[in-house]
C-alpha cells in the first residue's frame, strides 16, 4: 500500500514495544541470539511496513538470590545494640521482610525476581506505554507502613514519579521535573539516620547533591544539598543499604579500570568517610546493583552481571569488602536495566535496521550480550528509500524511523501527528539523530548539508515536530561518515563520532548546550577507510554506553564496545554475510 500524495510507503503506527503482541514478536532463546546473516528475496510488490517489536521476554531466569539456609529474623550485627536499628530493606515487594529483584527486560516489561524463590512474574510498573530510563525503591517514605517501597522511576525528559508498591503493580503518587540536570539519580539507603531512604543525585560535572527524604510530605525530598565533587571518574554508583552493620547507608563506586571503592556512610554532614579501595578486576561486568542483605546477617550484598549474562553474588564481611563470589545463574542478559543498578541508565534506540537490494526491511535487536536478535521481516517497496534511524524522539525509548522522499521529511514511529514533518528536507546529505543534545531530555536530529554546514533541530519531546534549526558548525563536509545514538564517552550526554576521508576517527563529545553542542573534537584511530558502513545501535552490551557497529567490503560486521573514556575496546566480529543489504541503519 502507498501514500496517494507522495508514492511512499504509507505511515503506520504502533504501541511501544512492550505492550504489542504480535506472531512476529521474537521469543528469547539460545538459537535466537546470534546475528543471521539476511539473503535477499525476489523484487516484492510494495505495501504497508509492518510493525516492529522487540525480542519479547516470556519468562526471566529462575535463580534464587538469598543465600541458601538463611535464617530470618533481627540482624546479627545490629542484636543487642541500643543505637543501631536494622536498616529496613528497600525493596520488599512481596512483604517477606527481604528486598526483591525488580528489573526491566528487553521488551520494557518489568518484572519481580522475589529474593527467597525462584519464580519471577511480571510487575506492572506505570499504566502508559512509556519505557522508564532508571528506577529505583526506597524504604521509610510511607509512614502508615515504613516497610512499604516506594518506587522512583526515571523518564528521558526529566521527569522523576514515585509509586506506591503493591505486590504486583504500583500506584502513581508523584512527579516532579527538571531531574535530566543529572546523569544518575539513585537511593543507597538511609544516610541521615530517621529511617527514610534519601537519594543521591550526580550531575554532568561530577558533582554529588543529597536529596534529604520528607515522608509525608507533599514533595517527598527537600531541596538539594552539594556533598561532594569529582564524582564523574565512576562509571557506577551502587548503593547497598548497609553493608558494614551501622544502620546507615553506604555506597560502592567503580571506575572504567576495573577498581571498586568503599564509601561508608557517617550519617553526618558529609555523608559518606573517606572510600576505601576494595580490589581491582571488576570491569568484566556491566551492571552492579544490590538487593540488600540476602543471608540476614546484618551487612548488605552486592550483585554484579557479566556482558555473557552471567549473575555472580558478592556477600558482605561487614568491613566493607567481600567473600569469594558465588555464581547465581546465566541467561540474565535479557535484563535491560536492575532497579538500582550503578551504571548510567541506556535509554533511546537498541535496534538496526537492514535494507536489502530487493527494498525489503529487516529488524535488529541488541540482547544487552554484544549480540543481535534473528532478523525479523519488516516490509517491502523501500528500493531507493534515504532512512535514518534516529534515537527515540518520544518517550517509548525505541528508535524512530525518519525517510526523506521528494524533499519531505516523515517520521514512521510518529504517533501524534501524521507522520509528515515537514518539506525541505532535501537539501541535507546525513541526517543523525543521537539522543539529547540540548539537554531538555528531548531527543534531537542533527543535519548536513552540501556545503558542510550542520545544524541542530531539536525534539519536541513526541516526534511529530521539530523547532526551527540552529547552525551549530562549518567544514563538516570533510567527514565521509557520521553516527551516534546515545553516550559513547561514559558522562551522560549523546555523542557523535564522524569518519574524515583519510580514515581517521574522531570523537564529538556532547555537551548538553544547543547553542555549542559539541566539544572539541577527540581523534580515537585511524585506519577507519576499511569500513564502508557506519552504524550506531545504541548500547548492545548492557553497560549503558554507546556501541558502534561497522562493516567491511566482505561484508563481515564487527563490534566497537565503549570503553568508557571516549575511545573504543578492541574489535570483536559478530557477524557474517552482511553485504546484503544496501543499506544500515
Amino acid at each position: 500500500m502507498t501514500s496517494k500524495e507522495s508514492g511512499r510507503p504509507a505511515v503506520v503506527r504502533h504501541k511501544a514495544a512492550r505492550r504489542i503482541t504480535a506472531c512476529t514478536a521474537l521469543a528469547i532463546s539460545a538459537g535466537m541470539l546470534l546475528a543471521v546473516p539476511a539473503q535477499a528475496d525476489d523484487l516484492p510488490v510494495p505495501r504497508e511496513p509492518a510493525p516492529r517489536t522487540a525480542p519479547t521476554v516470556d519468562s526471566m531466569p529462575k535463580s534464587p538470590i538469598r543465600q541458601s539456609g538463611a535464617a530470618k529474623g533481627p540482624s546479627a550485627a545490629s542484636a543487642g545494640a541500643e543505637d543501631t536499628k536494622p536498616a529496613l530493606p528497600r525493596s520488599d515487594i512481596d512483604g517477606d521482610g527481604f528486598s526483591d529483584l525488580l528489573h526491566r527486560a528487553i521488551d520494557g516489561q518489568y518484572w519481580v525476581t522475589p529474593t527467597g524463590s525462584e519464580d519471577t512474574y511480571i510487575y506492572a510498573l506505570g499504566t502508559s506505554d512509556e519505557t522508564f530510563k532508571d528506577v529505583f525503591s526506597i524504604a521509610g517514605m510511607d509512614t502508615a507502613e515504613p516497610t512499604r517501597p516506594t518506587h522512583f522511576t526515571l523518564s528521558a525528559d526529566g521527569r522523576l514519579s514515585s509509586y506506591r508498591s503493591h505486590e504486583t503493580s504500583a500506584e502513581l503518587q508523584w512527579s516532579g521535573t527538571g531531574w535530566q540536570q543529572f546523569n544518575k539519580v539513585f537511593s543507597p539507603g538511609d544516610l541521615t539516620g530517621d529511617g527514610a531512604g534519601d537519594v543521591l543525585a550526580r550531575n554532568f560535572a561530577g558533582e554529588l547533591f543529597l536529596y534529604r527524604a520528607q515522608p509525608g510530605a507533599a514533595e517527598p525530598f527537600a531541596p538539594k544539598v552539594k556533598v561532594g565533587s569529582g564524582w564523574g571518574q565512576f562509571d557506577q554508583l551502587v548503593g547497598v543499604n548497609d553493608a558494614n552493620g551501622d544502620g546507615i547507608a553506604d555506597l560502592f563506586a567503580r571506575n572504567p579500570a576495573g577498581e571498586l571503592f568503599f564509601y561508608a556512610g557517617t550519617k553526618g554532614e558529609q555523608p559518606f568517610k573517606p572510600r576505601v579501595k576494595v580490589s581491582d578486576g571488576w570491569a568484566e561486568y556491566n551492571q552492579l546493583f544490590s538487593v540488600d542483605d540476602v543471608n540476614r546477617d546484618g551487612f548488605a550484598d552486592l550483585m554484579a552481571r557479566n556482558v555473557s549474562g552471567t549473575l555472580d553474588r558478592y556477600l558482605s564481611t561487614g568491613t566493607g569488602s567481600f567473600q569469594a563470589k558465588v555464581q547465581l545463574g546465566t541467561g540474565w542478559h535479557p535484563v535491560s536495566q536492575f532497579a538500582g543498578s550503578g551504571s548510567n541508565p541506556f535509554w533511546g534506540k537498541n535496534e538496526v535496521l537492514g535494507v536489502d537490494k530487493s527494498g525489503t526491511t529487516y529488524w535488529y535487536h541488541g540482547m544487552n550480550n554484544g549480540l543481535l536478535s534473528a532478523r525479523e521481516h519488516g516490509s517491502t517497496g523501500w528500493q531507493g528509500a534515504k532512512l535514518s534511524l534516529a534515537s527515540s524522539f518520544d518517550n517509548n525509548g525505541f528508535g524512530d524511523l525518519l525517510d526523506v522522499m521528494d524533499g519531505t521529511l516523515y517520521n514512521y514511529d510518529d504517533y501524534v501527528g501524521d507522520g509528515e514533518i515537514g518539506s525541505g528536507w532535501g537539501i541535507y546529505n546525513a541526517l543523525v539523530g543521537p539522543g539529547d543534545l540540548s539537554g531538555d531530555g528531548k531527543g534531537d536530529l542533527i543535519a548536513r548539508d552540501s556545503a558542510g554546514v550542520l545544524y541542530l533541530y531539536r525534539g519536541n519531546g513526541n516526534g511529530s515536530a521539530f523547532a526551527a534549526r540552529q547552525k551549530i558548525g562549518t567544514g563538516w563536509g570533510q567527514f565521509t561518515a557520521l553516527a551516534g545514538a546515545g553516550d559513547i564517552d561514559g558522562d551522560g550526554r549523546a555523542d557523535i563520532v564522524a569518519r574524515a576521508k583519510d580514515g581517521s576517527l574522531h570523537l564529538y563529545a556532547g555537551t548538553g548546550v544547543a547553542t555549542a553542542p559539541f566539544k572539541a573534537k577527540k581523534l580515537i584511530g585511524t585506519g577507519w577507510n576499511q569500513f564502508n558502513r557506519f552504524v550506531a545501535p545504541g548500547d548492545l552490551t548492557g553497560d549503558g554506553r554507546a556501541d558502534l557497529l561497522v562493516r567491511n567490503a566482505d561484508g563481515v560486521l564487527y563490534r566497537y564496545d565503549a570503553d568508557g573514556k571516549g575511545g573504543f575496546k578492541a574489535k570483536a566480529k559478530i557477524g557474517t554475510g552482511w553485504n546484503t543489504y544496501n543499506g544500515l541503519h
